[in-house]
């Protein structure tokens, strides 16, 4: 079977783990900075522009927002961390929230976890992949934004990114780009390979 990621459709949202899907469909969970790009990817994946609305205010999403694919899986985007304007209280509640969600027993088959590709990884980026290895969750790095650098920058970028993450940059990193659809192929099949699909060929 192939998956038509082009039949994506907003799901719904939760705030606490008590209003999550009960249908225990695979989810594909998505984490990161809030301006890291997060719904420009889930639109690019989904071939659509407003499936998930790109906000101008980063930060501005405080829920877990859910998006069936086909009935076979769900994308699962969680709150984005770090955003200078959120007070420390409410960047502990994000916090708290994305825990309880990973360590809730959920049906996560894979944490896409996105970072901009032209700067460090902040402190928080460092610990969620440490996390992430340590209780064995699969996960892969997305690096965002690969546009707004040369082939050579990127190359370079990449190398001094897998080396501070302590990653195999050809095992562990997609390079990803909404604009010019960069690496959408490769990440749509391995969306697709986590519940035993192909990626349809598709827009």
């Amino acid at each position: 079977m192939a998956m038509n990621f082009l039949k994506t459709q907003f799901f719904g949202v939760a705030a606490d783990l008590k209003q999550c899907p009960q249908d225990n469909l695979p989810e594909i969970v998505i984490s990161g900075r809030s301006n890291v790009g997060k719904s420009s990817l889930i639109n690019t994946i989904a071939g659509q522009k407003q499936l998930a609305r790109v906000s101008s205010t980063p930060g501005k999403t405080r829920l877990v927002i859910y998006f069936n694919v086909e009935n076979k899986l769900y994308l699962t985007d969680l709150p984005g961390y770090g955003f200078a304007k959120v007070s420390q209280a409410k960047q502990a509640d994000f916090s708290a929230l994305v825990d309880l969600y990973l360590t809730g027993n959920r049906p996560i088959r894979m944490v896409l976890h996105l970072l901009d590709v032209r700067h460090k990884p902040s402190q928080l980026d460092i610990q969620m992949l440490a996390w992430l290895e340590a209780n064995n969750l699969p996960f892969r790095v997305i690096l965002t934004k690969c546009d707004k650098l040369s082939r050579a920058q990127l190359v370079q970028q990449v190398k001094v990114l897998a080396k501070e993450l302590d990653l195999e940059d050809d095992v562990n990193m997609i390079t990803f780009s909404a604009t010019n659809r960069l690496g959408l192929h490769e990440l749509r099949s391995l969306i697709a390979a986590q519940v035993g699909e192909d990626a349809a060929f598709t827009d």
